[in-house]
C-alpha cells in the first residue's frame, strides 16, 4: 500500500512538480550579502589575510607572568616620574583605550595627578603659562604594541632598520635618540618596546619634570634606578627589592643586581607586550564566519580594500595587512594643535618624520597608526584633532575641505588645547599635501563617498575592536587590584570624571 502511494506520488510530481520538489533542481539565486561576502573572500585570499598579526609571534601573557606583574607595579608607580607626580599610566591606562582620552597628553605638574583622562589640567592654569597640555603630540595606545616591527611613536624616531617581519624589533638594529646616528644601534635596546620604554622617563613634560630639567638622558635613569634600589631617601616606603626578587624569580638576588636599567624597563616592556588585543569580529570573518560581521560592516570592508578606480576609498593603501598599517610616514594635513615641536619661525609647529629623516618629502608626515580598535583610542592623530571617528574618516576623504571647515571647539573635548598658530600651521601641511599631488607623489587623494558610505566604512572599522576592550572586567588583569602590592605606595589610583 505505501509503495503504491509512492509510485503515485512520483507520477504526480512529474506532472505537477509536487512532492517538494522543483521541476528543474534549479538552486536560489544568491543574495547580495552572499555575492559580496564571496567577494570579499576573494580579496582577503588575494591579499594574503590571516585576520591575527599575532600569528607567528613570540608574545608574553599577563597572566601568571611574574615579570609581567613586576612590570605592571612599575608602570603604575609615580616614583618613575622626576617628582613623583607622574606614572606610565598617566598617559596609556587600560581603561582609556590604552592611551589617555585627551587630543594632547597633561604629563608633570597637573592639578590631580590622580585625575585621568577628560578633565586632567595643568597646574599653570591661571598663570603667566598658557595652562594647556603640556605635551604636543597625541599620546598612542599600548595595546598591540607587541606587533610594530619597523618603529614605535609619531616620527618614528625608535626604529628597527632591518624591520623583520614578526619581531618587534627584536635581534635587529635599533636606532633611538641615544644614538650618535641614525645608522648606529642603540646598545641598550633589545627590542623596540623595550627601547620605547627607556624615554619617557627622559622627557621633562612627560615625566621627568622641569625641576631635574639639567640631567640628561642617562642621568636621568640613573637617577631613578638610585631611588628604588633606595640608595637616596626619595621613598619613605621601599619594598622594591622584593618586588624585583618576586618578578625575576631571584630570590637571593641583591638590589645592585636585580634593580638595574636593563631589568626596570624590559619588565614594563614585558607587561606593555602582553596587552595584545586581536580577538576581533573581523578575525572570525577571516577565519571563516560569514555571520560574524554584518551586511553594512562587508560593504564598508569592500570600500576600505578596493582602489578608487575599484570604486572604492583605497584605505588600504595605507592600512594595510592584518594590523591596517604599513609603518611609513604620510602627510595627510591634519590639523596641526598644540605647543609644537620647535619647528618653524616661532616654534610652534609640527614636521613630524622630517624631525628624524630630515628629508624634504617627510615634511608633515607621521606614521600610519593601526585600525585595530580604533574605535576605543580617540582622539585621533599626531595631535588629536579628532575626537570623532567619523570626522577622521572625513578628513581622509578631503583633506582640504576638513582643514577649511575645521572648528577647533567643536572638534575636541579637552579644553585648553593651543590652537592660537593653528591655521597658519596646518596650511603649510596642507599646501605640502597638494604640492606632492602636483607631482604626481603617492600621496592621500580626495574620495567621493556618501554619508551612506561612510556609515559602512564606519561599521567595518567597529569589527576591528577587540571583545576584551569593551570590557572591564576582562581588562582587569592589566589594572592593579586590592591584593596587588604597592612597594613604595606611590601607585596611582586613577580617578575618572
Amino acid at each position: 500500500m505505501e509503495m503504491r502511494k509512492l509510485a503515485i506520488c512520483m507520477a504526480a510530481a512529474t506532472l505537477l512538480g509536487a512532492c517538494g520538489s522543483d521541476k528543474d533542481n534549479t538552486p536560489p539565486e544568491p543574495s547580495e550579502e552572499q555575492l559580496l561576502t564571496q567577494t570579499l573572500r576573494q580579496t582577503v585570499s588575494e591579499l594574503g589575510l590571516r585576520g591575527d598579526p599575532s600569528e607567528g609571534r613570540s608574545l608574553p601573557a599577563m597572566e601568571n607572568n611574574p615579570k609581567a606583574e613586576l612590570g605592571m607595579k612599575l608602570f603604575f608607580t609615580k616614583a618613575l616620574s622626576g617628582e613623583m607626580d607622574t606614572a606610565c599610566v598617566t598617559c596609556h591606562h587600560p581603561l582609556l583605550g590604552g592611551g589617555d582620552d585627551l587630543s594632547l597628553p597633561v604629563g608633570v605638574e597637573a592639578v590631580d595627578p590622580d585625575l585621568l583622562g577628560p578633565g586632567r589640567e595643568h597646574s599653570s592654569a591661571g598663570t603667566a603659562f598658557d595652562g594647556g597640555p603640556t605635551v604636543p603630540r597625541n599620546a598612542p595606545t599600548t595595546f598591540n604594541i607587541a606587533l610594530w616591527d619597523r618603529s614605535i611613536f609619531h616620527d618614528s624616531r625608535i626604529e628597527s632598520l632591518e624591520a623583520t617581519p614578526r619581531a618587534n624589533g627584536e635581534g635587529t638594529s635599533i636606532v633611538t635618540p641615544d644614538s650618535v646616528d641614525r645608522l648606529s644601534a642603540d646598545t641598550n635596546a633589545v627590542n623596540l618596546v623595550q627601547a620605547q620604554t627607556r624615554f619617557p622617563v627622559t622627557s621633562n613634560e612627560e615625566m621627568k619634570g622641569h625641576h631635574k630639567g639639567d640631567l640628561n638622558n642617562a642621568a636621568i635613569r640613573a637617577y631613578l634606578v638610585a631611588r628604588l634600589r633606595g640608595d637616596n631617601a626619595d621613598l619613605t616606603e621601599n619594598q622594591w627589592l622584593e618586588a624585583f626578587r618576586l618578578g625575576l624569580g631571584q630570590p637571593e638576588g641583591t638590589a645592585e643586581s636585580l634593580i638595574t636599567e636593563e631589568n626596570l624597563f624590559g619588565a614594563i616592556a614585558e607587561y606593555e607586550r602582553s596587552q595584545v588585543f586581536v580577538d576581533t569580529p573581523w578575525r572570525d570573518f577571516v577565519k571563516g564566519d560569514d555571520a560574524a560581521i554584518t551586511f553594512e560592516a562587508k560593504q564598508g570592508a569592500q570600500l576600505f580594500f578596493a582602489s578608487q578606480e575599484q570604486g572604492g576609498a583605497d584605505c588600504a593603501s595605507c592600512h594595510r595587512g592584518d594590523f591596517f598599517t604599513d609603518e611609513r610616514h604620510h602627510n595627510i594635513a591634519l590639523p596641526q594643535l598644540g605647543r609644537g615641536k620647535g619647528d618653524g619661525a616661532d616654534g610652534s609647529n609640527d614636521f613630524g618624520r622630517f624631525r628624524v629623516s630630515k628629508e624634504e618629502r617627510d615634511r608633515f608626515a607621521f606614521r600610519t597608526p593601526t585600525l585595530l580598535n580604533v574605535t576605543e583610542t580617540a582622539p585621533y592623530g599626531h595631535s588629536g584633532a579628532f575626537d570623532s571617528l567619523r570626522d577622521m574618516v572625513k578628513h581622509h576623504l578631503n583633506a582640504a575641505e576638513s582643514v577649511a571647515n575645521y572648528q577647533q571647539a567643536n572638534a575636541i573635548a579637552q579644553q585648553g588645547v593651543q590652537g592660537d598658530k593653528m591655521l597658519v600651521n596646518t596650511q603649510a601641511a596642507l599646501d605640502k599635501l597638494m604640492a606632492d599631488r602636483t607631482m604626481g607623489a603617492p600621496v592621500l587623494q580626495d574620495v567621493a563617498l556618501t554619508e551612506a558610505q561612510v556609515d559602512q566604512l564606519l561599521a567595518f572599522l567597529a569589527t576591528l575592536t577587540d571583545r576584551c576592550v569593551l570590557d572591564t572586567a576582562c581588562l582587569a588583569k592589566w589594572i592593579p587590584s586590592d591584593t596587588t602590592t604597592d612597594p613604595d605606595s606611590m601607585q596611582l589610583h586613577a580617578k575618572f570624571e
